[in-house]
């Protein structure tokens, strides 16, 4: 079925109804019966363009937050990007795999997709939860359209300009959230990995900034990396006495 020949209740039955074979395993089931239900709740808005927004790296002791938003066109997606996404979830339940795999297929099914990155030294000048709304805030902007709706995971975000709503958990309710989930955590993931190779010791690869007991060990031998967030005032701080200072240039300094 092409996309042109699924519209109106058609294609919302479709969206919300297509169910794997008998012989699907529990696991593809299960899978198939969340991704129909995230869609189901983008659907259920009644609008053509659902645009969603989420962080990856909120939590974490090194690194940079990285935000995403990706906008879902619903006159546009058809059975088989359905299927394409049959594995679509929050981020946090998939493994690495699962969501390299899912990464190009999310930007194959998407009308557009926006990336924005937000470095330690600006967390820690402008703050984590400002950082993170204005993350959120610039990467819906830079995809909304004329009659979409905004989501944002959890947050309530300065007017838009656009119809906007706050979803708690909404990377495990909507397709559009969770789809920027994964974009957000693979691209952070990604950056990890590089960073571990020009800045060894850390462990960035296996643990990308967050406090881990390995990550805090690394910190204790070695000290503090320019990836690494002082504003945190992490145990593993303290215990080596550092100190934040952020003067009026922006710049950081450990003592």
């Amino acid at each position: 079925m092409t996309h042109s020949s699924l519209t109106g209740q058609s294609k919302r039955s479709a969206l919300c109804n297509s169910a794997g074979t008998s012989t699907s395993s529990r696991k593809e089931r299960k899978e198939k019966k969340t991704s129909r239900r995230l869609f189901c709740f983008d659907r259920e808005l009644e609008t053509r363009f659902v645009v969603g927004a989420d962080e990856a790296g909120r939590g974490c002791l090194a690194g940079p937050l990285v935000a995403a938003a990706v906008l879902f066109d619903y006159q546009r997606i058809g059975l088989r990007e359905i299927r394409e996404l049959s594995r679509l979830d929050d981020s946090k339940v998939h493994s690495a795999g699962v969501r390299d795999e899912l990464f190009p297929k999310i930007i194959g099914a998407a009308k557009s997709v926006a990336v924005g990155t937000y470095s330690p030294a600006g967390i820690d000048n402008r703050g984590l939860h400002k950082t993170n709304l204005l993350a959120l805030y610039n990467c819906l902007k830079q995809v909304a359209v004329d009659g979409c709706v905004c989501l944002a995971d959890g947050y309530e975000l300065p007017d838009l300009g656009f119809k906007q709503r706050a979803v708690v958990d909404g990377d495990a309710r909507s397709a559009a959230i969770a789809a920027a989930s994964i974009i957000a955590k693979v691209t952070r993931d990604r950056y990890m990995r590089r960073a571990d190779e020009l800045h060894p010791g850390w462990g960035f690869a296996d643990h990308v900034g967050y406090s881990t007991a390995e990550h805090r060990a690394a910190i204790e031998l070695k000290g503090i990396s320019p990836l690494h967030r002082l504003s945190f005032r992490s145990v593993a701080y303290k215990k080596l006495s550092l100190v934040q200072e952020v003067d009026t240039v922006g710049g950081r300094k450990a003592a």
